[in-house]
């Protein structure tokens, strides 16, 4: 219905997009330390376990993931520091709106803060046309 695509195009080109960019540049604002000459910020270690994460469910979305995440810490260093907090107000005003106007319930990650992951990885499946899975029968290995 118009509605749901509504609502999956907000969240998906828009909303969550701004969220993972500010999340991810926010992250990077965080200086752990220094290896060899270079900084290593908090967004690294979060980034690595995150992809990895992705990877061992689906390595195709896993690397797609990977490269969206990824590009975000450079672009977060040309960013200007306004335009990084604003992503984040107006993904999660998105966000937000979606859910009290289209989805007419709370977002999922307030009761599971896995669901702050799992809904780009569903996002970008659904965008790939990986969604829903296809059924594998396993006797044959075919899909």
């Amino acid at each position: 219905n118009a509605h749901d695509w509504l609502q999956m195009v907000n969240d998906a080109k828009i909303g969550m997009p701004l969220i993972i960019f500010n999340a991810v540049t926010l992250l990077d604002w965080v200086l752990l330390g220094e290896i060899a000459g270079y900084e290593i910020t908090l967004a690294y270690p979060i980034y690595v376990a995150v992809v990895l994460w992705y990877l061992s469910m689906d390595v195709k979305l896993g690397l797609i993931m990977a490269a969206f995440y990824g590009l975000c810490i450079p672009l977060g260093w040309v960013a200007p520091w306004p335009v990084i907090i604003g992503a984040g107000i107006v993904g999660w005003a998105i966000q937000f709106l979606g859910h009290i106007v289209w989805e007419k319930r709370s977002p999922a990650f307030l009761t599971n803060i896995l669901q702050l992951l799992i809904g780009p990885l569903y996002i970008a499946a659904l965008l790939t046309g990986d969604w829903p899975p296809k059924r594998r029968d396993d006797r044959s290995g075919r899909n």
